[in-house]
């Protein structure tokens, strides 16, 4: 029964419930900026496109390495906010991930700290929509990191752009494989060049065009809600 109820509440509501509960600062700042209307033509909003590189996929046990983040204004994408920081683990990074991400213990001591890295990403994203490809990873490890350092929940209107290349590979009735809806298969669809995968910040960037991609065509339509794209949170 709660989750009915708290389904029926707006994004906006809850996060005015949160800012009551909220110590002073970053966790406070981030849920004193109202979220974009989801009303709202999605032409008009300001974007945040976000990647995390981690130690692995479970954010109760996991660690984040680094972010790559870059905002997108009037549906274009601002390279001048691209910011890519490395975040120091509490432990050893392991090599099964590291073979991943190339990220070593060394340069990873090099980094910022957990606690100065989610301060900066809840500055970023004040007031946007978050773009991100399988959002589940980003969601779930901001959200893990916020109730530990807050002892909040984490909330943000979220665009999936795996879930809209579903959507329109469905649409189409195309013949779909799992690993059709990985970003870079997805983004081979449209043209879209190729880059190396797994540095935070180009697969931010990789997100945020292939998400101009899928939404190309809506662009020339008179009125196109922000809701028809958001991912429930």
């Amino acid at each position: 029964m709660w989750h009915f109820w708290r389904r029926l509440r707006t994004l906006n509501q809850r996060r005015e419930t949160l800012l009551q509960a909220a110590p002073e600062g970053a966790m406070r700042r981030y849920l004193a900026t109202p979220f974009p209307d989801p009303r709202c033509d999605f032409r008009q909003l300001a974007y945040t496109a976000l990647d995390f590189e981690t130690t692995g996929l479970d954010p109760a046990r996991d660690e984040l390495l680094s972010f790559g983040i870059v905002d997108m204004r009037d549906m274009s994408i601002a390279l001048g906010t691209a910011q890519h920081e490395i975040i120091t683990p509490e432990r050893a990074i392991p090599a099964q991930s590291a073979i991943i991400h190339g990220i070593l213990d060394d340069r990873a001591a090099e980094g910022i700290p957990f606690d100065k890295a989610l301060e900066l990403l809840l500055e970023r994203l004040a007031g946007k929509v978050l773009i991100a490809h399988y959002a589940r990873i980003e969601l779930g490890f901001l959200g893990t990191a916020c109730k530990r350092l807050f002892g909040s929940e984490f909330l943000i209107p979220t665009v999936d752009t795996l879930l809209l290349g579903h959507r329109w590979i469905e649409r189409r009735k195309l013949y779909l494989q799992q690993t059709d809806l990985r970003l870079h298969s997805l983004r081979t669809r449209f043209a879209l060049p190729r880059y190396r995968a797994h540095n935070a910040l180009t697969d931010a960037l990789s997100t945020a065009e292939l998400f101009l991609a899928l939404t190309a065509q809506r662009r020339s339509e008179n009125y196109v809600p922000l809701k028809e794209f958001l991912k429930r949170v």
